[in-house]
């Protein structure tokens, strides 16, 4: 992945069981949990873009947010605040090689950021 391709869709949901046959049996994408994340049902359409989650919906949390691969989460968050953005989750591990965080752009349109380095990288 590049700086800037989107790598990720999640898609809020109380019911997470409905949602993943709802969104399976309508636009046939595979929907499983993967090991290391419980709870955390992830997608793949046919075309490899892949989101998860069907992550409860929260105050913060109310429509599909995308993902967006970055070089450098530190780099990007200076650059929103900067720009007139605001944080609002901080950048956060996933694993050892890779993090997230979710931005706002100055409308309040919500925005995750990636990072991950390959594991000979880390």
């Amino acid at each position: 992945m590049a700086h800037g391709d989107i790598t990720h869709i999640d898609i809020p949901a109380a019911d997470k069981a409905a949602q993943t046959e709802f969104y399976g049996a309508i636009f046939g994408w595979q929907i499983a949990e993967h090991p290391g994340y419980p709870g955390y049902p992830m997608w793949q359409a046919p075309n490899k873009v892949s989101g998860g989650g069907f992550e409860t919906p929260s105050e913060n949390f109310t429509h599909p947010r995308p993902n967006v691969e970055v070089d450098s989460i530190d780099d990007v968050v200076a650059e929103v605040v900067a720009r007139g953005g605001a944080v609002v989750v901080p950048k956060s591990p996933i694993s050892e090689t890779s993090w997230w965080a979710v931005i706002t752009d100055p409308e309040g349109y919500q925005m995750g950021v990636y990072q991950g380095s390959e594991p000979d990288e880390a």
